[in-house]
């Protein structure tokens, strides 16, 4: 099968409606659009919707909780994750109702609703190799940072000081931008990774940017999960308690059995 058999979407879901959400798309191995100002979820549902063909599958990647059973605590999936990424610090920050649903409910638990009702997607806890169907999944970026760039630890730009953000945003550009040699490659990416200025970026547009490229790696996540199939990934958790999955190259299995 080649590149052109499925759509990839990455979402980098903001945990409540007040704050931007990211999303990318990959098509034909190729980065054809790029969000960081996506609010509500009908403009999420609209963003997959528009990329979308009749006869094409699509993985749409999300970065957040998608199934939230726990009105306290930590899931499941969040644990066992845990246990092995941590040492890399690339644990998962709790997620339970108490914390997410203060407005009525998780967000991550509509947006996967809308999609089955409106787009006919179905959640999925691995993505069979080269699927001709419609999935939505929850990933973790930061594990997967580690596996794909090989990395001792997680990139820091999430927080701190801006010129540390500002640091940690260049390489990961960087990081990025080698996916073009990597199996399978992602390509025009180059607006993006090499002609935006980190270092003229602040506030706002640093958010968004970094909301972006969050975006594309969840996008870059479900192609590589789709390319390879479950036996370069691992899953956490389950449909009912939530789920996490995480690409694995054979390098980092071997690491993690060392």
């Amino acid at each position: 099968m080649s590149a052109t058999d499925s759509i990839f979407i990455g979402i980098d879901l903001a945990w409540g409606p007040r704050n931007p959400s990211g999303g990318a798309v990959i098509r034909d191995g190729r980065l054809i659009a790029i969000r960081g100002d996506l609010t509500s979820l009908a403009s999420i549902v609209d963003f997959v919707g528009e990329h979308l063909d009749a006869e094409t599958g699509a993985v749409v990647a999300v970065d957040a909780p998608l199934r939230v059973p726990n009105a306290t605590g930590i899931r499941p999936c969040e644990r066992a994750l845990n246990s092995d990424w941590a040492r890399y610090q690339a644990g998962a920050h709790p997620a339970n109702r108490n914390l997410l649903a203060r407005s009525g409910s998780v967000r991550g638990e509509r947006l996967v609703a809308l999609l089955e009702q409106n787009l006919r997607f179905s959640e999925a806890t691995s993505i069979p190799k080269r699927s001709p169907d419609r999935l939505i999944c929850e990933i973790y970026p930061h594990p997967a940072h580690v596996i794909l760039f090989g990395l001792d630890k997680t990139l820091k730009y999430k927080r701190g000081p801006v010129q540390t953000r500002r640091e940690a945003l260049l390489q990961y550009q960087q990081h990025l931008r080698s996916l073009r040699e990597a199996k399978p490659s992602i390509k025009k990416t180059k607006d993006l990774l090499v002609r935006t200025d980190v270092l003229s970026l602040r506030g706002r547009a640093l958010k968004a940017y970094e909301d972006q490229l969050d975006a594309l790696s969840c996008a870059y996540i479900g192609y590589y999960l789709w390319w390879h199939g479950p036996r370069r990934a691992r899953t956490y958790g389950t449909l009912a308690d939530g789920h996490i999955i995480v690409p694995l190259t054979p390098e980092m299995a071997k690491r993690m059995r060392g």
